[in-house]
């Protein structure tokens, strides 16, 4: 894991930071609560259906993520669950998503939203799971399904400007991944799937996936797991005025899970070869802390 601008195993001066990181084992359908500097691993739940986002509330002590399922069937799922794990509960059950991929949580306005792969819609819902929304459609039915490029995965919100950012990954390596920005509310007289106010502000990406936006420094950060030199990599672009990526770290093991900890000027990754990786917001001191833990998803961090 290397920085275009520099790279070392030193650990930022911001690496004592109290917190804990929460992060997804796709493999072992299992969530791990960990200390960022690599200590104190726990295994805090089990027996999840192949989990890939996750958000931590910690004001109302709960952490929620999704389940995308059994491969083909529509039974995805989000469930929540204490910080400890405790009192697991479906909040949105089978039948409702398809493919629940990364969950974002709005705290101030009562929302959850997600990307459903399969189901290729951007959607939100109470924190409760219910009022379940569709705000983006990008395809309908089997034969859509079997086109990549309609499948959302990635998503974040920017609440004060009342935006949203999401990825539509495209087939493996194709060089065909894009990020897009709209509204949060449907314009007036439209649906989801007709949108006027959908941009594209990236495409020709490998394979774009999880997103994180720095709000007061107007960034947008994201992973990507197409090959390199392009993929494998985190990445960032400012989101007002011209759109201009820049490549922060590279040499993931298939990039998937982004945190930020913007008071601490850390991010927090992981990657599908199982391992979790803390470095600069601007890439330097990159770190890989973590590693053979089968593969790894989603990943939050939380002063908690």
């Amino acid at each position: 894991m290397t920085s275009p601008r520099t790279s070392g195993t030193n650990v930022s001066a911001d690496a004592t930071r109290s917190g804990r990181l929460f992060f997804l084992e796709l493999s072992g359908g299992r969530i791990h609560s960990i200390n960022p500097d690599g200590s104190d691993l726990k295994t805090i739940v089990a027996h999840c259906r192949l989990p890939d986002g996750i958000v931590v509330d910690v004001d109302a002590g709960h952490i929620y993520w999704t389940n995308m399922g059994s491969i083909g069937p529509d039974d995805g799922s989000i469930e929540r669950a204490d910080l400890d794990g405790k009192n697991r509960v479906v909040i949105i059950p089978q039948g409702v998503t398809h493919t629940p991929k990364q969950i974002h949580l709005d705290k101030a306005g009562g929302k959850l939203y997600w990307c459903d792969r399969e189901g290729m819609r951007v959607m939100r819902a109470n924190l409760d799971g219910s009022q379940v929304e569709t705000l983006v459609t990008a395809g309908h039915g089997a034969q859509d399904r079997l086109d990549q490029t309609r499948w959302c995965v990635g998503i974040t919100t920017d609440p004060k400007h009342k935006k949203l950012y999401w990825t539509q990954k495209g087939p493996d390596n194709a060089g065909l991944g894009r990020i897009f920005r709209a509204n949060i509310d449907i314009p007036q007289g439209e649906g989801p799937a007709n949108r006027s106010d959908i941009e594209v502000l990236f495409d020709r990406l490998p394979e774009p996936i999880d997103l994180e936006l720095d709000l007061a420094k107007r960034v947008l950060y994201w992973t990507d797991r197409g090959d390199p030199p392009r993929g494998n990599s985190v990445n960032r672009t400012p989101i007002d005025g011209p759109a201009t990526s820049e490549i922060l770290v590279t040499h993931l093991m298939e990039g998937i899970g982004i945190a930020l900890d913007i008071p601490g000027n850390r991010m927090f990754v992981t990657d599908l070869g199982g391992s979790v990786y803390s470095a600069d917001l601007d890439g330097r001191n990159p770190r890989n802390f973590l590693f053979a833990q089968g593969n790894l998803t989603g990943i939050v961090y939380a002063e908690v």
